[in-house]
């Protein structure tokens, strides 16, 4: 006789609701960081720039909550989650904006964030993912994978640059899934999260880009400058931010993380007519992939 899983309850049914309502959100804020963080990287703005600009606007605005707000986890805790989910991270994607397109980004690094969670739990955590799983991620490697070769069969001279920015783009996701891995260990609530990664993020670089790091902000429009202050700052850094935070302490890292498989697709159409970046063949088939593995693991992840 089999022994079916206690059902949930009223109150954990309605909190898993609102934890995929949380990540459909950040799918589609973060399709909109894509295409608006090539923007920024195809003008004269650095990725210094742009880091600066995250956490410019997002520390001020959450450093009044950081200095009278309560806190509940170490300040190792809390600046290591900064360098992970902020610093680390925003370097890394911004740097990879400035070298290759944005449909590689939705890859990489939205694709890449599940299969990475995936490898860091099964390595530090102990965690052995079914045969389903293992395929879903199978199927996800092989549409990194094709993006690397496309990069690397590029014949117009841009081939090994891409190369580089699709390194910075994989180096972001491990990143942001060892951020969400600690989240989750850590069981850090949502809001302290997002305050502490703004404000402490802010306070290291901030000085560090004023002192010695090359700049370009005075080259570019104030209307551009102004849609990277919005975007990047209060819609990618603290919006989706928390959401995201949120996402990953009720549904889990894992489908947290796997949901966002689901924007390589949208950034790649959008880039089209946004930013007059074709898809090769080569690509359509990663977007293809990467999304299919992550309908898999979705259903598989626990």
């Amino acid at each position: 006789m089999s022994i079916e899983s206690p059902a949930r309850t009223p109150e954990e049914t309605w909190n898993n609701t609102k934890g995929f309502a949380a990540a459909a959100m950040v799918v589609v804020f973060w399709s909109g960081f894509n295409i608006v963080s090539r923007l920024g990287g195809r003008s004269a703005l650095t990725p210094f720039d742009m880091a600066a600009i995250r956490f410019g606007v997002s520390g001020l605005l959450f450093f009044p909550f950081f200095v009278f707000g309560r806190r509940t986890i170490t300040w190792l805790q809390s600046t290591i989650l900064a360098a992970l989910g902020g610093l680390g991270y925003a370097l890394f994607v911004y740097s990879g904006f400035s070298l290759a397109p944005a449909a590689h980004a939705g890859i990489l690094v939205n694709g890449g964030i599940p299969f990475a969670t995936a490898l860091l739990s099964w390595a530090v955590l102990g965690y052995r993912p079914g045969r389903r799983a293992q395929f879903s991620l199978l199927v996800a490697a092989l549409g990194i994978a094709l993006i690397g070769i496309q990069s690397f069969s590029q014949d117009d001279g841009a081939g090994a640059s891409q190369w580089l920015g699709d390194l910075f783009f994989l180096c972001a996701a491990t990143c942001y899934a060892s951020f969400g891995l600690l989240l989750k260990r850590w069981r850090v609530h949502p809001w302290e999260t997002t305050v502490g990664v703004a404000t402490l993020s802010m306070l290291v670089y901030l000085p560090i880009y004023f002192l010695f790091l090359p700049k370009a902000v005075t080259s570019v429009a104030t209307s551009q400058i102004l849609m990277q202050c919005l975007y990047q700052g209060v819609i990618a850094a603290s919006i989706a931010g928390l959401l995201y935070t949120y996402a990953n302490q009720t549904i889990g890292p894992m489908k947290a993380s796997l949901m966002l498989a689901l924007v390589p697709g949208a950034s790649a159409v959008a880039a089209v007519p946004l930013l007059g970046e074709p898809l090769g063949r080569g690509t359509l088939l990663g977007v293809a992939l990467v999304t299919c593995g992550a309908v898999l693991g979705t259903t598989a992840a626990k």
